[in-house]
């Protein structure tokens, strides 16, 4: 039997998997289904990707034999009062939901489905994601082997244990928001010293992705890297001089357990 995927949801992450499925050829896209409650929204999908659409996710359902969960987390609840008498145990449930854990995800859909967890993050928009994947112990290595190979083409994933997710969802699931913060501050110091708004981004920017490409290449030991940088007396140290003395990294550390934080709380 060919398979099929679906998807409760249609939103910008749901997107992002839905290139990455186009990139990697795991299926037609013709035989993707999406429930999407915005006509809109929907209509956009379809226009855009081939995909079929439906404001009903029971459809969905009925369609696939593997569906990602891509709602918000205050919206599963109701999602799952819907679609539980139609789950069994050949149905594949791979959710995307933050903070969501595999035990409340069971009791909300049913101890006979399969499910999956992952944290992914919006970098998967840009082929260059980061996807933590938790299996629940129903799912099968087939079921894996496929999520794997969906979100591998959107950038790298992680086989990890549940409980590292609020530390995930803090790190790399939040982290976007983080990183471009760095970077507003970066190219908002660099018009201070006189640079076009335009030239200041392009040089943070760029400046980011380039420095991370070459430590990944490299795999250069971090610390060693910045010391390299920061010869002394020189003006990469001057600047490290400040951010040393700012406790900067007890602020990236406090922000990142403020996010597990939360995340733990909403898995409650």
């Amino acid at each position: 039997m060919k398979r099929r995927l679906g998807f409760f949801g249609a939103g910008k992450m749901a997107e992002g998997i839905v290139q990455a499925i186009a990139a990697v050829g795991t299926m037609p896209l013709g035989r993707v289904v999406m429930a999407e409650t915005f006509p809109a929204r929907a209509a956009e999908m379809a226009k855009r990707y081939g995909v079929q659409t439906t404001p009903d996710a029971a459809a969905v359902v009925k369609a696939a034999d593997a569906i990602f969960l891509a709602v918000k987390p205050q919206d599963v609840a109701a999602l799952a009062a819907q679609v539980k008498p139609l789950l069994t145990e050949k149905k594949l449930v791979i959710s995307i939901v933050a903070g969501k854990s595999l035990a409340t995800l069971r009791k909300m859909f049913g101890v006979q489905v399969r499910l999956v967890r992952v944290m992914p993050n919006l970098a998967l928009r840009a082929k260059e994601g980061m996807c933590a994947i938790c299996p629940a112990k129903n799912a099968t290595k087939a079921d894996v082997k496929l999520v794997e190979s969906i979100l591998g083409a959107a950038g790298q994933t992680a086989l990890l244990k549940e409980k590292d997710f609020d530390a995930v969802t803090a790190l790399s699931g939040s982290g976007p928001a983080f990183f471009a913060y760095m970077e507003e501050a970066m190219a908002e110091g660099g018009v201070k010293l006189g640079l076009k708004p335009a030239v200041a981004r392009q040089l943070a920017e760029q400046t980011m992705l380039g420095t991370a490409a070459y430590l990944r290449q490299s795999g250069a030991n971090l610390g060693e890297f910045i010391a390299g940088v920061a010869t002394k007396g020189g003006t990469t140290a001057a600047g490290m001089d400040v951010m040393r003395a700012s406790d900067f990294k007890k602020v990236v550390a406090a922000t990142l357990a403020a996010a597990a934080k939360r995340s733990a709380e909403l898995g409650k």
